[in-house]
């Protein structure tokens, strides 16, 4: 009997992670950015964004990598941020990192504007999501925490632009 019961309570949880998830922010979808930097708006609307260097994205996707600097992007709050860079495909932006100091008062403010997050424990990742944006909130190092806002149509182009590429080489043969 209580093996069935292990069982039973086993297949539940193992079934309710398993589950696909809703979006779960209109919040998130509503700002798709981080303060006045928006996904899927060309680099170049960004004040004080800066070309690093040309990357390479999983897949082989060619992309551009960006500092942004101003005065709008040293705080949120009283929480101080170390960098902001910005990763762009044709021109688009489709990610932006935030690195911030460590301050348990960044995920309450997370929390309270765009509501309970997802977590992971495989990863250790908490996140929300939208039907276009998502956000992924994790340490990185000793004493930074990470923001990454990713655009899922900027990813969904990608992914078009790299079908057409496997069809050019199919029908060159």
């Amino acid at each position: 009997m209580r093996n069935l019961l292990f069982s039973i309570l086993a297949f539940t949880c193992i079934t309710a992670i398993g589950q696909p998830q809703e979006p779960d922010s209109e919040e998130l979808e509503k700002r798709n950015g981080f303060k006045s930097i928006r996904l899927n708006f060309p680099v170049d609307s960004i004040k004080g964004a800066e070309f690093k260097e040309d990357i390479v994205e999983k897949g082989g996707f060619q992309a551009k990598l960006y500092q942004v600097t101003g005065e709008e992007f040293k705080t949120i709050g009283s929480i101080k941020i170390e960098k902001v860079r910005v990763k762009a495909y044709k021109d688009l932006v489709y990610e932006i990192i935030v690195i911030t100091e460590k301050n348990p008062d960044l995920m309450k403010g997370l929390s309270k504007a765009l509501g309970k997050p997802s977590f992971s424990v495989r990863t250790n990742i908490y996140s929300w999501r939208s039907k276009s944006v998502a956000l992924t909130f994790e340490t990185s190092g000793k004493n930074d925490l990470k923001l990454t806002y990713k655009s899922y149509p900027v990813f969904r182009l990608m992914a078009e632009d790299k079908g057409r590429k496997v069809d050019e080489v199919m029908n060159d043969f």
